[in-house]
């Protein structure tokens, strides 16, 4: 078995058990990125397992894989179309939370990608908006 062969068969691995986290209720969306084999490995397992995804092509051999319950992948579809780094900053607050990130960092994350954005901070203190 050569690395590259064992680098996938880990991968697989860990994709098994997000599948398994996913059926068990641990998470409602997952996200994996793969190689283009893998993902046909994996598209194969989910359809046995008729879990619906979504792929989001990211290279020429890199693919984004999303599963999960209906009602996520219906959210994900609305951006899913575009890289993940031209998300607004509403679509990655959205998309960490679905995916069980922590909300506080999420939060976090949201105001320092809308301050960049909008030039708008939250004054916490004086619990008001600032426009900058």
């Amino acid at each position: 078995m050569s690395s590259e062969d064992f680098s996938r068969f880990d991968s697989l691995k860990l994709f098994m058990h997000q599948i398994y986290e996913y059926r068990k209720g641990v998470r409602p969306l997952v996200l994996c990125t793969m190689c283009n084999d893998c993902a046909q490995i994996m598209c194969k397992r989910l359809d046995e397992q008729g879990i619906p995804y979504i792929e989001q092509p990211v290279s020429s051999n890199k693919v984004n894989l999303y599963f999960g319950k209906k009602a996520c992948l219906d959210v994900v579809r609305t951006f899913v179309h575009k890289p993940m780094h031209v998300l607004t900053p509403a679509e990655d607050f959205m998309l960490g939370a679905m995916l069980g990130y922590d909300i506080t960092a999420q939060c976090e994350r949201f105001c320092k990608r809308n301050e960049a954005i909008c030039g708008q901070t939250y004054n916490a203190h004086h619990q008001s908006y600032a426009v900058v």
